[in-house]
């Protein structure tokens, strides 16, 4: 047997979830239900698809339902949690609107797949960014516990969909001219984005950190149940177009040394340590360009492991991951992965 899919959005995260639903060989009819502003037929991850209108008839029969649409008061998910409920679909969103929920939960299925309960009809799936680094702290505090965590984030221009990497791609030749005078639209970044680095991601907000700074503050609390864990970030949007880096600092409860973190780094699913001395005497590390291919595609990739300095029981690392796939639509259909697993879904 296999599951009615519905997915709703075919933006960059939507069209990647159609290509993880087949990469990894979802048990779903194929193809499945892609619904959006509009019915046509569209080039979806390499296959000429029918996208239909969002309708209560998109949900109808539907098992899954993977929100990946546009969020705020006219997005998916808000327009169609509901219909999508009562039409005996499991959903699970990619969006902003729900994560912070008391009756959602919040979930990365390497972390805390125990949240979710067979009573369970919608999930919530974190921000990009939180998602990368809680699979790299959840090893590191499995083995020492955790109280405090500050990270500095270096966020593709993806981050942001489709206009993101197309604003780099029409700024570079311009900068490569003259970098005194570079045209942007300040509705995808604040300043100009090519050859430079912008600290700001989202609105401002309370204490002045923005929206996005808030949410890895937020999100990794509830995600690992401990509303007193002290979060700081500082989030940055970069030139690169796919693949965010994170530098993270993290206070251990109990000692832990930089090779105890690495083993139990080396053994956590979902993380790919990239952190040996090679001969001329330096050590590997993770870039974002390796997300391009090979295994750290869908994994978060870890290096960079040593020792905090400035306070007891402090280690440092560097973490990267593909802010689409696992970032994003990856984790969804990791959810979804789980709860089959798990017989919460039966194909």
């Amino acid at each position: 047997m296999t599951l009615n899919v519905t997915v709703v959005g075919i933006g960059l995260v939507g069209e990647e979830l159609v290509r993880c639903l087949r990469e990894r060989e979802f048990p779903c009819t194929w193809p499945p239900r892609i619904a959006a502003t509009r019915t046509r037929e569209e080039e979806v991850a390499g296959e000429t698809m029918t996208v239909h209108e969002t309708t209560e008839k998109v949900f109808e029969g539907a098992d899954l339902v993977l929100f990946a649409g546009t969020e705020g008061a006219s997005g998916a998910s808000v327009q169609w949690r509901e219909t999508a409920e009562a039409a005996g679909a499991v959903c699970i969103d990619n969006g902003k609107d729900f994560r912070m929920a008391g009756d959602v939960p919040l979930v990365v299925p390497e972390v805390n797949p125990e949240a979710v309960t067979p009573e369970t009809r919608f999930i919530a799936s974190p921000n990009c960014s939180t998602i990368q680094m809680v699979v790299a702290l959840a090893p590191l505090r499995e083995a020492a516990g955790i109280r405090r965590v500050v990270v500095a984030t270096y966020q593709a221009t993806s981050g942001t969909g489709r206009r993101g990497p197309k604003e780099l791609a029409d700024q570079t030749p311009r900068a490569l001219e003259s970098r005194a005078d570079i045209p942007f639209d300040a509705g995808v970044f604040a300043r100009p984005i090519a050859f430079n680095c912008v600290p700001e991601i989202g609105n401002f907000k309370d204490d002045d950190y923005t929206t996005e700074e808030l949410k890895m503050v937020r999100e990794t609390q509830k995600i690992f149940a401990d509303p007193s864990l002290a979060v700081s970030a500082t989030c940055v949007r970069v030139p690169t177009f796919d693949g965010h880096a994170e530098a993270v600092w993290v206070e251990t409860e109990r000692p832990l040394s930089a090779e105890e973190a690495r083993e139990a780094l080396r053994d956590a699913p979902g993380v790919l340590l990239i952190d040996e001395p090679t001969d001329d005497g330096r050590r590997t590390y993770p870039v974002p360009l390796d997300v391009d291919a090979g295994p750290g595609r869908d994994l978060t990739m870890v290096g960079r492991v040593r020792r905090d300095m400035s306070v007891d029981n402090g280690l440092a690392l560097w973490c990267v991951a593909h802010n689409l796939r696992k970032g994003a639509a990856l984790n969804v259909v990791q959810i979804a992965e789980n709860l089959l697993a798990r017989g919460i879904l039966e194909a």
